[in-house]
């Protein structure tokens, strides 16, 4: 059984993400999904806000594993029993990025691959950051998030204009 993890921000999760980790799960017995907790990036949501919107856009997908972490994407893989590390490639400088992410993980655990999966075409725009962006600005991102983190992002822009420090729960 071979057993994958796909980490990532996910802040929020797009449909560039789904189609990765729905790829990934094509391929491998079971791929994890890894919330990571505490990037070096501003983040929209709460590690718990993020892990729901994964696990509630994954829940029908019974290969599919949701669970945040914290520390070396490398170890936690290990921990897991994982034998790769699933990226998705956008654009070039995604693969410059990624090449050297698998370079310095294979230095640190040389029996965990590296496997990039090549975005689709229609995605290849799309990132979480364009996503916040636009949604900030009240425009309609329907078309690259699911319906549930569409919501929250609304919720979350509503509840900044109404209130600039919103502790918010994107699910209620």
């Amino acid at each position: 059984m071979t057993k994958v993890v796909f980490p990532g921000t996910f802040d929020p999760i797009h449909y560039g993400h789904v189609d990765i980790v729905m790829r990934a799960a094509n391929l491998f017995d079971e791929v994890v999904v890894a919330v990571y907790d505490k990037p070096l990036k501003n983040l929209l949501f709460s590690p718990e806000q993020r892990i729901s919107l994964v696990r509630e856009v994954l829940k029908s997908e019974s290969l599919i594993t949701v669970i945040g972490y914290s520390g070396l994407t490398v170890n936690f893989a290990r921990e897991i029993g994982a034998k790769a590390i699933v990226r998705g490639l956008r654009v070039f400088s995604d693969f410059e990025y990624e090449f050297r992410m698998a370079l310095a993980n294979n230095r640190l655990d040389a029996e965990i691959d590296t496997i990039a999966l090549i975005t689709t075409e229609e995605n290849t725009f799309l990132s979480s950051s364009t996503v916040k962006e636009i949604a900030s600005l009240g425009g309609d991102v329907s078309t690259m998030v699911p319906p549930v983190v569409n919501l929250a992002l609304k919720a979350y822009f509503q509840n900044q204009v109404n209130n600039p420090t919103p502790e918010i729960n994107p699910l209620e």
